[in-house]
């Protein structure tokens, strides 16, 4: 008993050859697909226009949009400054005495050099 086999129908070798051949096709189709899906994945995180990619063109934004309001702030700072030069006289007599040194009739202008602020205070200990 313990070596009996169970009588079948007769197994040629030509369908015991087509069996694994469609076996190994089978594994070797799912081993391409596979391979296949972890190039794509590959490809979609590092390809040329990956998520890194994305990720340093989405931070390049941001930069790029923080440099803009900056600048537009400065633009529109400035604007108003030269609409003041334009229709204020005490903006157009203050950038003239600041920039230009200018003064008026009988005015001294004292020029004092630059301060320096290491010079020490004596220091008084008991």
């Amino acid at each position: 008993m313990p070596n009996e086999t169970k009588p079948g129908p007769p197994t040629s070798p030509e369908k015991t050859g087509l069996k694994t051949l469609l076996q190994n096709r089978r594994r070797l189709g799912t081993v391409a697909a596979f391979a296949f899906a972890l190039l794509l994945a590959w490809h979609v995180v590092n390809g040329r226009n990956g998520l890194t990619s994305w990720q340093k063109k989405r931070i390049e934004n941001k930069a790029l949009a923080t440099e803009i309001d900056q600048l537009t702030q400065e633009n529109a700072r400035l604007s108003q400054h030269v609409d003041r030069l334009k229709s204020d006289p005490g903006a157009i007599e203050h950038e003239a005495r600041e920039r230009l040194h200018y003064a008026r009739p009988n005015e001294i202008i004292y020029a004092l050099p630059a301060s320096q602020n290491s010079t020490q205070s004596p220091t008084h200990s008991k």
